[in-house]
């Protein structure tokens, strides 16, 4: 489990946070956040670092990301809208995890874990595709 470094890899042309491959769940609980983050990484789910994001790295990282992205005229993509969300819930005290599944099955079995706890949000980033995962 590492701590969420914001890298450009993570973003759209606009700048606009958009980490392509990944799930990113959100949950009232920071310890929730952390016990998912580690049996991600017990079960080897995820190539890559499972990323724990606090309120305050949401805030400070990713929300900066959206910035003018609506400016002169709205985006037709849902990505800013979504990090507005992520927005609402990070000043509730929602943390998040991210984790890199880039398969559907990689997806499934990460919110295998994500259902077991609380949680307030789930997202995969696919290729030009935001969806929503319950």
């Amino acid at each position: 489990m590492q701590t969420f470094e914001l890298e450009p890899g993570m973003l759209t042309m606009a700048g606009v946070f958009y980490p392509t491959g990944y799930v990113f769940a959100m949950f009232p609980s920071g310890d929730d956040a952390r016990k998912v983050a580690k049996d991600v990484e017990t079960r080897g789910l995820s190539k890559k670092p499972v990323l724990v994001v606090e309120p305050s790295q949401i805030m400070d990282k990713i929300v900066r990301t959206v910035g003018s992205a609506d400016i002169p005229l709205p985006s037709a993509g849902t990505e800013a809208a979504t990090v507005r969300q992520f927005a609402v819930l990070a000043g509730q005290g929602h943390s998040a995890v991210m984790v890199h599944a880039p398969s559907a099955d990689d997806t499934e079995r990460v919110m295998e874990i994500v259902r077991g706890v609380p949680f307030s949000f789930a997202e995969k980033y696919r290729h030009l595709v935001i969806e929503d995962l319950a």
